[in-house]
Protein backbone atom coordinates (compact mmCIF):
# COMPACT_ATOMS: atom_id res chain seq x y z
CA UNK A 1 0.00 0.00 0.00
CA UNK A 2 1.35 4.04 -0.87
CA UNK A 3 2.46 5.65 2.41
CA UNK A 4 0.90 8.87 0.00
CA UNK A 5 -2.71 7.64 0.41
CA UNK A 6 -5.09 6.68 3.71
CA UNK A 7 -6.65 2.90 3.42
CA UNK A 8 -10.05 2.26 2.53
CA UNK A 9 -10.03 1.36 6.83
CA UNK A 10 -8.49 4.59 7.55
CA UNK A 11 -11.53 6.55 6.04
CA UNK A 12 -14.09 4.21 7.54
CA UNK A 13 -12.13 4.82 10.84
CA UNK A 14 -12.88 8.05 10.29
CA UNK A 15 -16.01 8.89 9.48
CA UNK A 16 -17.14 6.22 12.64
CA UNK A 17 -15.52 8.83 14.46
CA UNK A 18 -17.61 11.60 12.90
CA UNK A 19 -21.04 9.42 13.40
CA UNK A 20 -20.88 8.61 17.20
CA UNK A 21 -19.68 11.22 18.53
CA UNK A 22 -21.86 14.79 18.36
CA UNK A 23 -20.70 18.34 18.97
CA UNK A 24 -21.74 18.07 22.84
CA UNK A 25 -19.64 15.12 23.47
CA UNK A 26 -17.14 14.62 26.05
CA UNK A 27 -14.07 12.96 25.10
CA UNK A 28 -13.25 9.90 26.82
CA UNK A 29 -9.17 9.93 26.99
CA UNK A 30 -6.38 7.70 28.32
CA UNK A 31 -2.83 8.92 29.33
CA UNK A 32 0.34 6.69 28.91
CA UNK A 33 3.43 8.00 30.81
CA UNK A 34 2.02 9.58 33.85
CA UNK A 35 4.85 11.38 34.98
CA UNK A 36 6.03 15.17 35.02
CA UNK A 37 5.21 16.12 31.51
CA UNK A 38 2.50 13.40 31.53
CA UNK A 39 0.88 15.18 34.51
CA UNK A 40 1.21 18.29 33.05
CA UNK A 41 -0.49 17.64 30.17
CA UNK A 42 -3.67 15.99 32.24
CA UNK A 43 -3.61 19.54 34.37
CA UNK A 44 -4.06 21.44 31.33
CA UNK A 45 -6.41 19.53 29.77
CA UNK A 46 -8.27 19.87 32.73
CA UNK A 47 -8.90 23.72 31.88
CA UNK A 48 -10.02 23.51 29.07
CA UNK A 49 -12.77 21.10 30.65
CA UNK A 50 -13.73 19.09 27.04
CA UNK A 51 -12.57 15.22 28.59
CA UNK A 52 -13.41 12.68 31.13
CA UNK A 53 -10.61 10.65 31.94
CA UNK A 54 -10.70 6.57 31.40
CA UNK A 55 -7.37 5.37 32.75
CA UNK A 56 -3.84 6.07 33.21
CA UNK A 57 -0.79 4.11 32.38
CA UNK A 58 2.32 4.02 33.83
CA UNK A 59 5.45 1.80 34.59
CA UNK A 60 5.49 3.20 38.40
CA UNK A 61 2.22 2.10 40.61
CA UNK A 62 3.64 5.68 42.41
CA UNK A 63 3.02 7.92 38.90
CA UNK A 64 -0.31 6.37 38.34
CA UNK A 65 -1.64 6.73 41.72
CA UNK A 66 -0.54 10.68 41.59
CA UNK A 67 -2.47 10.66 37.72
CA UNK A 68 -5.58 9.22 39.16
CA UNK A 69 -5.69 11.98 41.66
CA UNK A 70 -5.26 14.68 38.72
CA UNK A 71 -8.11 13.16 36.98
CA UNK A 72 -9.95 13.82 39.77
CA UNK A 73 -11.94 10.07 40.57
CA UNK A 74 -11.37 6.74 40.03
CA UNK A 75 -9.94 5.65 36.84
CA UNK A 76 -8.81 2.16 35.49
CA UNK A 77 -4.62 1.89 36.05
CA UNK A 78 -2.29 0.04 34.32
CA UNK A 79 1.40 -0.89 33.85
CA UNK A 80 1.10 -1.65 30.32
CA UNK A 81 -0.25 0.44 27.38
CA UNK A 82 -1.96 -2.39 25.49
CA UNK A 83 -4.23 -2.99 28.47
CA UNK A 84 -5.22 1.01 28.18
CA UNK A 85 -5.80 0.93 24.57
CA UNK A 86 -8.10 -2.07 24.55
CA UNK A 87 -10.54 0.16 26.40
CA UNK A 88 -13.21 0.85 23.34
CA UNK A 89 -15.13 3.37 25.18
CA UNK A 90 -11.23 5.62 24.99
CA UNK A 91 -11.22 8.14 22.31
CA UNK A 92 -7.61 8.95 22.39
CA UNK A 93 -4.46 9.38 24.23
CA UNK A 94 -1.90 10.99 25.62
CA UNK A 95 1.79 9.58 24.86
CA UNK A 96 3.96 10.98 27.08
CA UNK A 97 6.74 8.61 27.86
CA UNK A 98 10.12 8.57 28.20
CA UNK A 99 11.22 9.53 23.81
CA UNK A 100 12.33 5.79 22.89
CA UNK A 101 8.89 4.32 23.64
CA UNK A 102 6.68 7.02 21.63
CA UNK A 103 6.51 5.22 18.11
CA UNK A 104 6.04 2.28 18.98
CA UNK A 105 2.89 3.15 21.61
CA UNK A 106 1.57 5.88 19.27
CA UNK A 107 1.66 3.24 16.39
CA UNK A 108 -0.02 0.36 18.74
CA UNK A 109 -2.88 3.36 19.66
CA UNK A 110 -3.44 4.30 15.77
CA UNK A 111 -3.93 0.55 15.21
CA UNK A 112 -6.53 0.19 18.26
CA UNK A 113 -8.33 3.23 16.93
CA UNK A 114 -7.28 6.24 19.13
CA UNK A 115 -6.67 9.33 18.34
CA UNK A 116 -3.16 10.67 19.51
CA UNK A 117 -0.91 13.02 21.25
CA UNK A 118 2.57 12.46 20.97
CA UNK A 119 5.40 14.87 22.77
CA UNK A 120 8.29 15.93 20.98
CA UNK A 121 10.44 14.57 19.75
CA UNK A 122 8.35 12.41 17.79
CA UNK A 123 10.54 9.90 17.14
CA UNK A 124 14.64 9.87 17.01
CA UNK A 125 15.30 7.85 13.69
CA UNK A 126 13.50 7.96 10.20
CA UNK A 127 13.01 4.23 10.60
CA UNK A 128 10.47 5.06 13.71
CA UNK A 129 9.29 8.31 11.90
CA UNK A 130 8.12 6.54 8.49
CA UNK A 131 6.45 3.64 10.47
CA UNK A 132 4.64 6.12 12.57
CA UNK A 133 3.46 8.27 9.39
CA UNK A 134 2.32 5.27 7.41
CA UNK A 135 0.26 4.63 10.73
CA UNK A 136 -1.66 7.95 10.73
CA UNK A 137 -2.08 7.65 7.18
CA UNK A 138 -3.80 4.12 6.72
CA UNK A 139 -5.84 4.34 9.74
CA UNK A 140 -6.88 7.57 9.29
CA UNK A 141 -6.62 8.75 12.79
CA UNK A 142 -5.50 12.36 14.24
CA UNK A 143 -2.13 12.40 15.45
CA UNK A 144 -1.15 15.64 17.31
CA UNK A 145 2.88 16.06 18.06
CA UNK A 146 3.13 17.97 21.17
CA UNK A 147 5.58 20.90 19.46
CA UNK A 148 3.23 23.69 21.42
CA UNK A 149 5.44 26.77 19.39
CA UNK A 150 3.02 26.16 16.66
CA UNK A 151 0.12 27.27 18.28
CA UNK A 152 2.26 29.92 21.35
CA UNK A 153 0.48 33.58 20.62
CA UNK A 154 4.05 35.38 20.27
CA UNK A 155 4.89 32.62 17.06
CA UNK A 156 1.88 32.72 15.48
CA UNK A 157 1.49 36.35 15.75
CA UNK A 158 5.30 37.48 14.28
CA UNK A 159 5.14 35.14 11.77
CA UNK A 160 1.01 36.28 10.28
CA UNK A 161 2.69 40.09 10.44
CA UNK A 162 6.18 39.81 9.66
CA UNK A 163 6.61 36.27 7.43
CA UNK A 164 3.41 35.50 5.73
CA UNK A 165 2.75 39.18 4.71
CA UNK A 166 6.30 39.44 3.73
CA UNK A 167 7.54 42.29 5.05
CA UNK A 168 10.67 40.49 6.25
CA UNK A 169 11.60 39.63 2.68
CA UNK A 170 13.98 36.44 1.48
CA UNK A 171 15.21 35.03 5.47
CA UNK A 172 18.27 33.74 4.91
CA UNK A 173 18.76 32.74 8.64
CA UNK A 174 16.75 31.41 11.55
CA UNK A 175 19.09 31.15 14.68
CA UNK A 176 17.60 29.53 17.60
CA UNK A 177 19.01 28.53 20.74
CA UNK A 178 17.87 26.75 24.19
CA UNK A 179 20.25 27.62 27.34
CA UNK A 180 20.26 26.31 31.04
CA UNK A 181 17.39 23.91 30.59
CA UNK A 182 17.67 22.48 34.00
CA UNK A 183 16.23 18.94 33.47
CA UNK A 184 20.30 18.19 31.90
CA UNK A 185 21.35 18.94 35.41
CA UNK A 186 19.15 17.08 37.54
CA UNK A 187 19.90 14.26 40.60
CA UNK A 188 17.74 11.46 41.38
CA UNK A 189 15.50 12.03 44.79
CA UNK A 190 17.28 10.61 47.92
CA UNK A 191 16.70 7.04 49.10
CA UNK A 192 16.07 5.69 45.03
CA UNK A 193 19.56 3.88 45.14
CA UNK A 194 17.33 0.46 45.27
CA UNK A 195 14.82 0.17 42.67
CA UNK A 196 11.10 0.87 44.02
CA UNK A 197 9.12 -2.64 43.72
CA UNK A 198 6.09 -1.27 42.39
CA UNK A 199 8.63 -0.02 39.40
CA UNK A 200 9.00 -2.02 36.01
CA UNK A 201 12.61 -1.49 35.15
CA UNK A 202 12.88 -4.23 32.40
CA UNK A 203 9.64 -2.36 30.39
CA UNK A 204 10.84 0.97 30.94
CA UNK A 205 14.07 0.06 29.11
CA UNK A 206 12.28 -1.31 26.02
CA UNK A 207 13.75 -2.06 23.32
CA UNK A 208 17.18 0.29 24.63
CA UNK A 209 20.43 -1.40 26.55
CA UNK A 210 19.41 -3.44 28.82
CA UNK A 211 21.44 -2.29 31.76
CA UNK A 212 20.68 -2.24 35.53
CA UNK A 213 18.98 -0.15 37.89
CA UNK A 214 19.95 3.58 37.49
CA UNK A 215 18.36 6.39 38.80
CA UNK A 216 19.98 8.78 36.99
CA UNK A 217 18.69 7.33 34.15
CA UNK A 218 15.25 7.16 34.87
CA UNK A 219 14.62 10.28 36.60
CA UNK A 220 16.91 12.44 34.10
CA UNK A 221 16.92 10.29 30.64
CA UNK A 222 17.78 13.65 29.10
CA UNK A 223 20.95 13.02 29.65
CA UNK A 224 21.29 9.64 27.47
CA UNK A 225 21.59 9.29 23.88
CA UNK A 226 19.23 6.14 23.35
CA UNK A 227 16.39 7.43 26.15
CA UNK A 228 15.70 11.34 24.93
CA UNK A 229 18.79 12.16 22.44
CA UNK A 230 20.25 14.81 24.57
CA UNK A 231 19.98 18.36 24.22
CA UNK A 232 20.03 17.95 20.10
CA UNK A 233 16.62 15.99 19.82
CA UNK A 234 14.87 16.97 23.91
CA UNK A 235 15.12 20.65 23.55
CA UNK A 236 16.24 21.57 19.58
CA UNK A 237 13.32 20.27 18.71
CA UNK A 238 11.26 23.02 20.22
CA UNK A 239 13.43 25.85 18.63
CA UNK A 240 14.11 24.03 15.15
CA UNK A 241 10.16 23.14 15.00
CA UNK A 242 9.31 27.21 15.53
CA UNK A 243 12.23 27.87 12.77
CA UNK A 244 10.64 25.31 10.43
CA UNK A 245 6.73 26.65 11.03
CA UNK A 246 8.20 30.07 11.02
CA UNK A 247 9.89 29.37 7.73
CA UNK A 248 7.54 26.37 6.01
CA UNK A 249 11.31 24.06 5.52
CA UNK A 250 11.19 20.48 5.90
CA UNK A 251 13.94 18.48 4.60
CA UNK A 252 17.30 19.80 5.39
CA UNK A 253 19.88 18.88 2.69
CA UNK A 254 22.85 18.72 5.10
CA UNK A 255 23.53 19.43 8.89
CA UNK A 256 27.28 19.93 10.99
CA UNK A 257 27.74 19.80 14.16
CA UNK A 258 29.93 20.15 17.30
CA UNK A 259 30.31 20.59 21.16
CA UNK A 260 31.01 17.58 23.64
CA UNK A 261 30.77 17.08 27.38
CA UNK A 262 32.69 19.89 29.11
CA UNK A 263 32.34 19.52 33.15
CA UNK A 264 29.30 16.88 33.36
CA UNK A 265 31.14 13.60 33.89
CA UNK A 266 28.62 11.76 35.12
CA UNK A 267 28.25 8.94 32.72
CA UNK A 268 25.92 10.70 29.94
CA UNK A 269 26.72 9.53 26.55
CA UNK A 270 25.23 13.45 25.22
CA UNK A 271 26.93 17.07 25.53
CA UNK A 272 26.56 19.75 27.72
CA UNK A 273 27.49 22.13 25.05
CA UNK A 274 26.10 21.81 21.55
CA UNK A 275 25.82 23.79 18.53
CA UNK A 276 25.33 22.78 14.69
CA UNK A 277 24.08 23.76 11.69
CA UNK A 278 21.52 22.98 9.47
CA UNK A 279 21.01 23.72 5.43
CA UNK A 280 17.98 23.63 3.48
CA UNK A 281 17.55 23.12 0.05
CA UNK A 282 15.58 26.83 -0.34
CA UNK A 283 19.07 28.63 0.50
CA UNK A 284 18.20 28.76 4.49
CA UNK A 285 20.38 28.13 7.21
CA UNK A 286 18.75 27.05 10.57
CA UNK A 287 21.50 27.13 13.71
CA UNK A 288 21.05 25.96 17.03
CA UNK A 289 23.18 26.23 20.21
CA UNK A 290 22.40 25.03 23.79
CA UNK A 291 24.45 24.36 27.03
CA UNK A 292 23.75 23.59 30.69
CA UNK A 293 26.73 24.52 32.32
CA UNK A 294 24.48 27.59 33.60
CA UNK A 295 21.61 25.96 34.76
CA UNK A 296 19.51 26.12 36.89
CA UNK A 297 21.22 29.00 38.75
CA UNK A 298 20.46 31.37 35.38
CA UNK A 299 16.92 31.86 33.35
CA UNK A 300 16.49 29.34 30.84
CA UNK A 301 15.97 31.23 27.69
CA UNK A 302 14.75 29.61 24.33
CA UNK A 303 13.73 30.78 20.81
CA UNK A 304 14.13 31.48 17.34
CA UNK A 305 15.52 34.99 15.79
CA UNK A 306 14.82 35.08 12.11
CA UNK A 307 17.12 37.14 9.96
CA UNK A 308 16.36 38.90 6.20
CA UNK A 309 16.13 41.70 3.63
CA UNK A 310 13.52 42.93 5.73
CA UNK A 311 15.06 42.70 9.24
CA UNK A 312 14.85 41.13 11.98
CA UNK A 313 12.25 38.99 13.40
CA UNK A 314 12.71 37.57 17.50
CA UNK A 315 10.27 35.81 19.56
CA UNK A 316 10.73 33.86 22.96
CA UNK A 317 9.14 30.82 24.28
CA UNK A 318 9.71 31.75 28.08
CA UNK A 319 9.08 35.51 28.43
CA UNK A 320 5.58 36.99 28.90
CA UNK A 321 6.46 40.68 28.92
CA UNK A 322 7.81 40.88 25.63
CA UNK A 323 7.64 37.76 23.51
CA UNK A 324 8.21 39.03 19.98
CA UNK A 325 10.58 42.01 18.47
CA UNK A 326 10.48 43.04 14.84
CA UNK A 327 13.16 45.61 13.77
CA UNK A 328 13.09 46.75 9.86
CA UNK A 329 15.91 46.82 7.74
CA UNK A 330 15.68 50.39 6.24
CA UNK A 331 16.79 49.81 2.82
CA UNK A 332 13.99 47.11 1.85
CA UNK A 333 11.30 47.90 4.73
CA UNK A 334 9.08 50.57 5.92
CA UNK A 335 7.81 48.92 8.71
CA UNK A 336 8.22 50.17 12.29
CA UNK A 337 10.04 48.81 15.17
CA UNK A 338 7.16 46.58 17.03
CA UNK A 339 6.93 44.01 19.58
CA UNK A 340 4.07 42.24 21.73
CA UNK A 341 3.23 40.73 24.70
CA UNK A 342 4.72 36.33 25.31
CA UNK A 343 2.62 33.72 27.15
CA UNK A 344 5.77 31.73 27.98
CA UNK A 345 5.99 27.85 27.01
CA UNK A 346 2.29 27.10 27.47
CA UNK A 347 1.14 23.32 25.58
CA UNK A 348 -2.57 24.59 26.35
CA UNK A 349 -2.70 26.51 22.39
CA UNK A 350 -1.43 23.13 21.14
CA UNK A 351 -4.16 20.83 23.07
CA UNK A 352 -7.25 22.71 22.70
CA UNK A 353 -6.04 22.26 18.57
CA UNK A 354 -6.15 18.61 19.23
CA UNK A 355 -9.42 17.90 20.91
CA UNK A 356 -11.03 20.37 17.94
CA UNK A 357 -9.30 18.58 15.22
CA UNK A 358 -10.83 15.06 16.93
CA UNK A 359 -14.27 16.06 16.08
CA UNK A 360 -13.76 17.73 12.58
CA UNK A 361 -11.38 15.17 11.81
CA UNK A 362 -8.70 18.17 10.20
CA UNK A 363 -4.96 18.05 10.46
CA UNK A 364 -3.70 19.50 13.54
CA UNK A 365 -1.11 22.29 13.55
CA UNK A 366 1.38 19.74 14.47
CA UNK A 367 0.73 17.18 11.99
CA UNK A 368 2.40 13.60 11.98
CA UNK A 369 4.58 15.24 8.94
CA UNK A 370 5.63 18.10 10.58
CA UNK A 371 6.84 16.02 13.46
CA UNK A 372 8.80 14.02 11.29
CA UNK A 373 10.39 16.88 9.25
CA UNK A 374 11.50 18.26 12.93
CA UNK A 375 12.60 14.91 14.25
CA UNK A 376 14.92 14.48 11.22
CA UNK A 377 16.60 17.69 11.44
CA UNK A 378 17.49 17.19 14.81
CA UNK A 379 18.38 13.33 13.66
CA UNK A 380 20.84 14.64 11.23
CA UNK A 381 22.83 16.89 13.50
CA UNK A 382 22.77 14.15 16.08
CA UNK A 383 24.15 11.71 13.42
CA UNK A 384 26.58 14.58 12.69
CA UNK A 385 27.75 15.18 16.13
CA UNK A 386 28.46 11.20 16.71
CA UNK A 387 30.27 11.14 13.48
CA UNK A 388 31.75 14.58 13.69
CA UNK A 389 31.25 14.69 9.70
CA UNK A 390 28.83 16.52 7.39
CA UNK A 391 25.64 14.41 7.12
CA UNK A 392 23.12 14.84 3.80
CA UNK A 393 19.92 13.87 3.34
CA UNK A 394 19.45 10.50 2.03
CA UNK A 395 16.12 10.01 -0.25
CA UNK A 396 15.48 6.89 1.86
CA UNK A 397 14.14 9.34 4.29
CA UNK A 398 11.53 10.40 2.22
CA UNK A 399 7.95 10.02 2.75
Amino acid sequence: MSLTSPSRRGFITAASALRVMGANDRLKLGVIGAGGRGQYLMRSLNQLGDQDWVAVCDIYDARRDQAEKIAGHSVAKYGDHRRLIEHKEIDAVIVATPDHWHAPIAIDALRAGKDVYVEKPMVHNPRDGQALVKAVRETGRVLQVGMQGRALPQFVEAKQKYIESGVMGKIGMARTWYMSNSGYVLEPPPGMERKPAGLDWDRWLGRGPKVPWNPNIYFSPYKWLHYDGGMIMGIGIHVVDSAHHWLGLKNPAAAVAGGSTFFYNDGRDTPDVIAFILEYPNKTTVTFSAECLSAPGVRTTAGVEARGTGGTLWAERYVVDKGWKYVPNGKFSKAPVADGPGTGAAAGGVLKNWLECIRTRQKPVASVEEGYSSSMACFMANQAYQRKARVVWDPAWNI
